[in-house]
């Protein structure tokens, strides 16, 4: 028997999607696609004799930040050892960095053993989105019409590290929708909404205000043909709570934002839905 972990393949990529699906954690049909492209050297597979059976990703943004996620063993691998290993060789990747996760619950005294603070609670909410007309003097526009060096210095606000890459591929895969909002030419909001095989998932959902994030919401579900969405919602920001629940959406999933060091500062008063909980 022999256990080798190494960089997946662009398949292996799309397995791992395939397995977070299994999981429950419903990713978007095409969220591979930008996960390949975050960072090539980020996705290990771990193979026994040669078949895939554990999973991580460890994707580094910018000098000193990483993002862990897609931890997962095969079920019926799992109890010997092997996603240890898996994980044990991913945060050596990440030497140096401050690494960020989105916890399951299952997962979270694990993370606090490996040195992972919780710095707040992620509740995903789902439900029908509302109508909602764009508030006076606010412009809801396709994103992928705005400067893109603007907007990925917007989402640099709510993220803490630069993603260039990452974002580029976000708002323009197929089975997807991305909308901006603009007041006169500043951009006050900005949301996605990808296709999945439960609930359309919204990521990011950046806004202003709790009246811009339910135009854009209701903006891109309208797009897409959306009967229900899910969106991760932080905890950490209170209007984003009640901007969810005002929608009577329904909690339905539980992770926690954990840090091995100090979290990157964020605007995070602006942050009504994260953008992926694979990749942060």
């Amino acid at each position: 028997m022999t256990f080798e972990i190494g960089t997946a393949s662009a398949a292996e990529v799309t397995m791992m999607a395939e397995w977070a699906v299994a999981e429950g954690w419903n990713p978007g049909v095409t969220d591979a696609q930008a996960f390949a492209v975050a960072d090539p050297r980020g996705f290990l597979i771990g193979r026994l004799d040669g078949q895939p059976v554990t999973s991580i990703s460890v994707i580094r943004y910018g000098e000193d930040f990483g993002f862990l996620g897609m931890y997962i063993a095969r079920p019926d691998v799992r109890g010997r050892g092997f996603g240890l290993r898996t994980w044990q060789v991913g945060m050596e990747r990440m030497a140096g960095r401050v690494v960020a996760l989105d916890g399951v619950v299952a997962q979270q005294d694990n993370y606090r053993r490996s040195g992972f603070h919780p710095a707040w609670t992620n509740i995903r909410y789902e439900g029908a989105p509302r109508p909602a007309p764009a508030p006076a003097g606010v412009r809801i526009v396709d994103a992928r019409g705005i400067p893109f060096d603007r907007l990925a210095a917007y989402d640099r606000r709510f993220f803490g590290a630069p993603r260039a890459a990452f974002l580029a591929a976000w708002v323009s895969l197929p089975a997807r929708s991305a909308r901006v909002a603009l007041r006169g030419e500043d951009i006050v909001g900005f949301a996605v909404l990808r296709d999945a095989a439960a609930a359309s998932r919204l990521g990011p959902v950046f806004a202003d205000d709790e009246a811009i994030a339910s135009a854009l919401v209701s903006a891109l579900a309208e797009d897409r043909g959306a009967p229900s969405v899910a969106v991760d919602v932080p905890g950490v920001n209170s209007r984003a709570v009640s901007w969810a629940q005002a929608h009577k959406w329904t909690p339905s999933f539980e992770t926690a934002r954990m840090y091995t060091g100090e979290p990157p500062r964020i605007d995070t008063d602006g942050l009504f839905g994260t953008t992926s909980l694979e990749l942060g």
